[in-house]
């Protein structure tokens, strides 16, 4: 046997190889489409990912977008379940603590669209001392916290992985 009829035989049968079926032949139900089609469907594919890849800034823009509806929705139902407010009478000579939408939107690690999310959180910057100051509105966890974690884990060459709870609350009560 000389080396170069392996090479040979190497070569051809990667030309005759056999393909499943399928490979080749589509759903014989669907209907055909042409290129201009499946052109106008990748581009619509597109738009609609750019449409959702825009994290929005304003709660009149998230109202344009079903998607930003739904997700906003979703937040107000995580809230009613948890029983996290109680709507209860403006307070005479208070200032109250207004609320704003936060739109993000989650990637995967290739950067495809996991969801949109959106968050309704307080403006703790408009608490006055003496009358509100003592409550927290807080982060779940601090920013230093996380970076010592993470220190820790990599000089233990530790497996660190990440998770998203749809409400989390300082202090609060989770559960399946």
């Amino acid at each position: 046997d000389h080396p170069l009829n392996y090479i040979i035989g190497l070569l051809s049968r990667k030309w005759t190889k056999d393909h499943p079926l399928n490979y080749i032949i589509s759903l014989l139900s669907r209907p055909v489409s042409t290129r201009l089609q499946l052109h106008e469907q990748a581009l619509f594919c597109y738009y609609d990912a750019f449409l959702t890849l825009v994290e929005l800034k304003t709660y009149k823009e998230a109202l344009t977008q079903a998607c930003w509806i739904e997700a906003m929705q979703e937040e107000i139902h995580e809230f009613e379940r948890l029983k996290v407010w109680e709507l209860v009478p403006r307070p005479d000579k208070v200032l109250v603590i207004t609320l704003k939408w936060i739109y993000k939107v989650k990637l995967d690690e290739l950067g495809g669209i996991l969801k949109n999310k959106a968050r309704l959180v307080a403006r703790g910057y408009r608490q006055e001392e003496g009358i509100d100051f003592e409550e927290s509105f807080a982060p779940v966890a601090r920013l230093e916290a996380i970076k010592n974690f993470l220190a820790f884990a990599a000089q233990k060459n530790m497996v660190v992985y990440q998770m998203d709870v749809k409400t989390a609350f300082l202090n609060g009560t989770l559960r399946e």
